[in-house]
This record gives structure tokens, sequence and C-alpha cells, in this order.
């Protein structure tokens, strides 16, 4: 278990201070425009339903 101390120093190399690096898929379905395109249409469909379902 580690002490406060060490819990307190700055350790900017630290192997937990670096993210992990994407996959090839993850990052062709961050790029791909087709899934963007989609993912924005269902995101408005869904705010224009709670919009139309709180008008009545």
């Amino acid at each position: 278990m580690a002490t406060i101390q060490e819990r307190l120093q700055n350790k900017p190399y630290a192997e937990y201070a670096y993210a992990t690096r994407p996959m090839r898929m993850t990052m062709f379905w961050r790029r791909c425009l087709i899934k963007q395109f989609y993912m924005f249409w269902k995101l408005n469909l869904k705010i224009m339903m709670m919009v139309v379902k709180g008008h009545n």
C-alpha cells in the first residue's frame, strides 16, 4: 500500500499518465462520415421526439 507521501509525489512520466492508443478499427469508425451522418440524424430524431412529446 502506498503512503500519503508517495501518492502526493508528481510522477509525470508514470505509466498511468499515458492513454492507450486506439485500435485501427476504432479510428476508422471515428472518421467514417456515413456513421457520423447517421448518428447525427439519430440524435436529432431523439431530440425532436422529446420536443413533440413535450408539446402535447
